[in-house]
């Protein structure tokens, strides 16, 4: 079993964006630049302030003392000595006009610049809420966990496969294995987000219509040991198992093996194709990853891999391809390797090793930003999310007690729901809600799996 190692964590440094902003003050002289005005002495009529102060206004304090005559002669006195002046401390000389610190074309550039800026985006460090999954298999190279574009997430618990339904809450049992086939290995939704693939332990996969919740049919004779991991490419379901053998199935038709890929000498543990359908990625526990062109896939004979990729030092489970660049790829190892790796897929190309410090368990791209989500195992046990393509730490969620086996998103890009050797499923508001959508993921009931016995 692949074990996880101790995690590390990354130094995030900033710069100023402008760290020589006082290069744009010139001072021209010592009169300017300042930040007040302080008077002159020379600019006073102290003389005139002492007079105003004292005998100016006597006559105005004591009225009746004074006669017409008087009154008439102090107004003449007083324009003849120029003591006309209704303000008793006066500037002769105007205080210099200020001088701007910023110059305006800069000011204006700076204030575009911040008006331009996203907001940063508030990232929850707990988890939104935590449901039991008990049974659920500690095993590094199994997928459990997928959520369909009908809002419907399943879960392998055991040799119980459950389904729960984010948009109203509801849980509801799909199918339970005998013990001699189960138990289940992996799950994966269909395209439609209605059929679901189930692989077994006894080598075989089922496929189920979950409207109806009955099997439309079994796929039998491709492997011998069980199917741990699944891939759906429209009507091709591609499966790999510990075998080492990878299968494309399709499932319209009786004969539903139509292509083989051979490469792996051990368990393939993960399996995605690219969006476009064109390549598929493959990684086992021997270490590989492998990208196969679906162009040059042969019924006659073994399909010859396009890319043979040795990079890694273990377990290749973690894959995503990027959703805005259609021939990048990330990928995970495990506790011997610790490191996100990322892959131009046209060349084979490693652009780019992030050692993590920890076993890598799965990833996931973020749909509507340049970010990547990580989940781990010992010691930290947490989901690291990474800004792409600078690779720094945004946040770190932590919660689970035991290694984060699996994870999946939701349709719309938001929530991410992540189970763990802890036997728990907690969904984490990580993406933050997509500018085109009028709502956020829509939230469950407290305990979705209540009505079931087997869920305690």
């Amino acid at each position: 079993m692949d074990a996880g190692s101790l995690s590390s964590s990354g130094t995030l440094k900033t710069r100023s964006r402008y760290p020589l902003q006082e290069q744009f003050i010139q001072r021209k002289s010592s009169k300017e630049n300042l930040d007040r005005f302080i008077p002159n002495r020379s600019a006073m009529d102290f003389d005139y302030a002492h007079y105003m102060l004292t005998d100016g206004n006597k006559g105005k304090e004591n009225p009746v003392g004074s006669s017409p005559s008087r009154e008439a002669y102090r107004k003449q006195l007083a324009e003849s000595l120029n003591m006309n002046r209704t303000r008793i401390l006066a500037f002769k000389n105007k205080p210099p006009a200020p001088v701007d610190l910023i110059p305006h074309e800069l000011s204006t550039l700076v204030q575009g610049n911040n008006r331009s800026i996203k907001p940063r985006r508030f990232i929850p460090q707990t988890s939104e809420r935590t449901l039991d999954a008990p049974d659920l298999v500690d095993d590094y190279y199994l997928n459990l966990l997928d959520w369909g574009s009908a809002n419907v997430l399943a879960i392998a618990l055991g040799s119980t496969v459950y389904l729960w339904d984010a948009t109203n809450g509801s849980t509801s049992e799909l199918v339970t294995f005998e013990d001699e086939d189960g138990p289940v290995t992996s799950v994966s939704w269909g395209p439609d987000g209605r059929h679901i693939a189930v692989g077994l332990n006894n080598s075989e996969v089922q496929l189920w219509d979950t409207t109806s919740n009955r099997q439309l049919r079994t796929l039998r004779g491709g492997h011998s040991q069980r199917v741990g991991s699944l891939a759906w490419n429209n009507h091709i379901l591609t499966t790999g198992g510990m075998d080492g053998r990878i299968i494309n199935n399709d499932v319209r038709i009786r004969s539903h093996i139509v292509e083989t890929y051979s490469g792996h000498e051990q368990e393939v543990c993960g399996l995605k194709w690219s969006a476009s359908g064109s390549q598929l990625a493959s990684g086992g526990n021997d270490n590989l990853l492998y990208i196969w062109d679906r162009a040059t896939a042969s019924s006659n004979s073994t399909t010859q891999w396009l890319h043979r990729l040795e990079d890694h030092t273990s377990a290749v489970k973690a894959l995503a391809w990027c959703p805005f660049q259609g021939n990048l790829l990330a990928t995970g190892g495990g506790s011997g390797d610790r490191c996100i790796k990322f892959w131009n897929t046209h060349t084979g190309a490693c652009l780019n090793s992030i050692d993590t410090g920890s076993q890598v368990c799965s990833l996931l791209w973020n749909k509507n930003e340049r970010e990547l989500l990580s989940s781990h195992g010992f010691t930290q046990n947490q989901l690291t999310l990474w800004k792409y393509p600078s690779m720094v730490k945004m946040a770190e969620l932590t919660g689970h007690t035991s290694r984060v086996l699996f994870m999946a998103q939701s349709p719309d890009g938001c929530t991410v729901a992540s189970a763990a050797a802890d036997e728990t499923l907690r969904f984490w508001n990580v993406f933050g809600a997509p500018e085109t959508a009028s709502k956020a993921a829509p939230k469950a009931r407290a305990e979705p799996f209540s009505n079931v016995n087997r869920i305690r």
